[in-house]
């Protein structure tokens, strides 16, 4: 409109040059922030994240990593966990499975080891540098404020929580300290000692839920039935060396050789910090003889898409989209196999958005530049 009250104003003053400039001028402008449709495929970035439903239990368990308790018996165990990446199958089993009551998340592993072995006994050290079982926890779904523990076959603790994932500039808290925290671990073999072969090692935990309940969105209160959180278990191990039969992870040229991982959901790459390929709990108010499917919550598949378009302009192939001036703006075309959704990205003065609406069901879904996914329903507008 601004440009039209200057033109009338330079028609009356018969200034034709003028008129000329400003109307080259505003093609210019509306063309710098305006670009053809980016057409692209990202169905090869796409994991579909395991689910589990989490039985409410009565009983008054131990932790002493045998979970021998009738409960634990009646629980079902996870999928045997897979390589992080999703393609190689591990060449020994790891498995969970889970229980919950008002104050805890019960989680036991059980990972069939011919060497356990272990080192490192003091708490909130990298851990990940022993073989270890690790257990990451979204309480929100938004890829935010989320905690991570690891346990290593001596029962060695380290527990942190990120404000956000690495690659956005998250920063791990390791003086996070869950006090309220239970763990155990229990050997089928003997530990750090390579004269036998040894059958596994299992983790028990009793993870406090008020202390995650303070990681998650308002209202900051502990789960209720039906309630859905992110979560993932990863475990590290390492091709071992013996020197005077001490064990020590394996080096070849003075290097040592990279750690295996292998996780219940499937990460898609070799990274554990994307929560947004994490799997899915829902605690469920149900016994554990009362068996019940779950149901997701939100659109997972749009919510995948969405975050493998941020992805791209953050880290992949249309990074130079950030390099934009603010207002820019286009649209992002995907496959014929996702008609439904509209994509598009604009660049702000303080980084972008990526905006997905699925007309189908009128769902909105934004991530800006630190990764925090954020969901409206449009319905509400009407």
């Amino acid at each position: 409109m601004r440009y039209f009250i200057i033109l009338a104003l330079l028609i009356k003053k018969n200034r034709l040059k003028s008129i000329f400039r400003i109307l080259i001028l505003s093609f210019i402008l509306v063309s710098c922030n305006r670009e053809k449709a980016i057409e692209i495929d990202v169905s090869n970035e796409i994991v579909s994240p395991k689910t589990y439903v989490v039985h409410k239990t009565s009983q008054q368990l131990i932790i002493d990593g045998k979970a021998d308790e009738q409960d634990w018996k009646n629980a079902v165990f996870t999928d045997e966990f897979i390589d992080i990446e999703g393609i190689k199958i591990p060449n020994q089993t790891t498995k969970v499975k889970m229980l919950w009551d008002t104050d805890f998340l019960y989680v036991y592993a059980k990972l069939d080891e011919k060497h356990i072995w272990g080192d490192i006994t003091q708490r909130d050290k990298v851990i990940f540098y022993n073989n270890d079982f690790e257990v990451f926890i979204s309480p929100s779904n938004d890829t935010h404020n989320y905690g991570e523990i690891e346990v290593n076959a001596l029962n060695t603790v380290w527990d942190l929580i990120l404000n956000k994932p690495y690659n956005v500039g998250g920063k791990p808290k390791s003086r996070w300290n869950l006090n309220d925290l239970k763990t155990a671990v229990f050997i089928k073999g003997t530990l750090n000692n390579p004269d036998d072969i040894d059958s596994y090692w299992s983790v028990e935990m009793a993870i406090p839920l008020s202390a995650f309940a303070e990681l998650k969105n308002r209202p900051k209160i502990k789960p209720k039935d039906g309630e859905q959180w992110r979560i993932n278990f990863s475990r590290v191990q390492w091709n071992h060396d013996l020197t005077d039969k001490k064990y020590s992870r394996k080096k070849e040229n003075n290097t040592f050789l990279p750690e295996y991982n292998w996780v219940w959901s499937n990460q898609g790459t070799i990274n554990m910090h994307l929560p947004e390929n994490w799997g899915y709990i829902q605690f469920s108010d149900n016994k554990t003889t009362q068996q019940i499917s779950f149901k997701h919550k939100t659109d997972v598949v749009t919510e995948q898409i969405t975050y493998a378009l941020y992805r791209e302009i953050a880290f992949k192939n249309l990074t130079y989209l950030k390099k934009k001036a603010p207002g820019f703006k286009t649209n992002l075309i995907l496959s014929q196999s996702n008609k439904n959704l509209q994509a598009t990205f604009l660049k702000t003065y303080t980084g972008f958005n990526v905006q997905v609406v699925n007309t189908a069901t009128n769902m909105e879904y934004r991530i800006s530049e630190t990764g925090l996914i954020q969901r409206k329903n449009n319905l509400s507008k009407k």
